[in-house]
């Protein structure tokens, strides 16, 4: 029996020249594809949110918590969003440390991604409000500009800004996960109120501050101020 040479397929026998134009070409094609994407045209939607918002029962609505680490905005907003469960509203809380377990895990605490962990916090709510929820951000979301822009996302009267006011001295006292511990210890970096500022909001809707009441009193403050919203327009 006589051995055979096996052949290489013509492929095979290209250049590493060859493949290397190859794999331009499929570069090429592949920024040619993407480029067709830098322009996207939005897509008709047949359920409006006015329509889910009427099968809703309730006017969809961004609260934005806003404050230091520590200030009580997550504890403030399950209150709130307790609260309105049992009067049969339909909610959502986007806690900022539970997305940065998923959404924004790629981020860090830079200036640059503060914004962007922002931008998309902003882009999921109003996702969200589509949906006819009425949508609690508990975030330290530090810049005015970004809690500006993401105030431009939404009709005049759907984002209500909240201060979640408590002084920094209070926050360091609580300190319920031992970051200003970390962070003043040079641990963490980065961390607001210690190496980055905290722009508090000018005009907010409403302020909450911590120390002039029990968390489920303070809930209550912000209650009287979603109730508006529980009733569909």
């Amino acid at each position: 029996m006589t051995s055979r040479t096996s052949t290489p397929f013509p492929h095979d026998r290209r250049s590493p020249d060859a493949n290397s134009a190859c794999r331009e070409d499929q570069t090429d094609a592949l920024r040619t594809d993407t480029a067709n994407l830098t322009d996207p045209k939005q897509q008709s939607i047949a359920v409006t949110k006015r329509e889910r918002s009427r099968i809703m029962g309730q006017r969809p609505a961004v609260i934005w918590l806003t404050g230091l680490s520590g200030a009580g905005k997550s504890t403030i907003g399950n209150l709130v969003e307790r609260k309105l469960m049992t009067r049969g509203a339909h909610t959502i809380l986007l806690d900022g440390d539970m997305l940065r377990c998923g959404l924004n895990e790629d981020l860090g605490f830079t200036s640059i991604d503060r914004r962007e962990n922002i931008r998309r916090v902003g882009e999921v709510a109003k996702l969200m409000t589509e949906a006819g929820l009425i949508v609690i951000c508990a975030l330290i979301s530090p810049f005015r500009a970004e809690r500006l822009a993401v105030r431009r996302l939404f009709a005049p009267g759907d984002f209500v800004e909240v201060f979640v006011d408590t002084p920094l001295q209070a926050c360091v006292a609580r300190d319920p996960k031992g970051l200003y511990r970390r962070a003043l210890a040079s641990e963490i970096a980065n961390f607001t109120g210690i190496h980055q500022p905290y722009e508090p909001p000018e005009r907010p809707e409403l302020i909450l501050r911590t120390l002039d009441g029990s968390p489920d009193q303070i809930a209550d403050r912000l209650l009287e101020v979603v109730q508006p919203f529980l009733t569909a327009v």
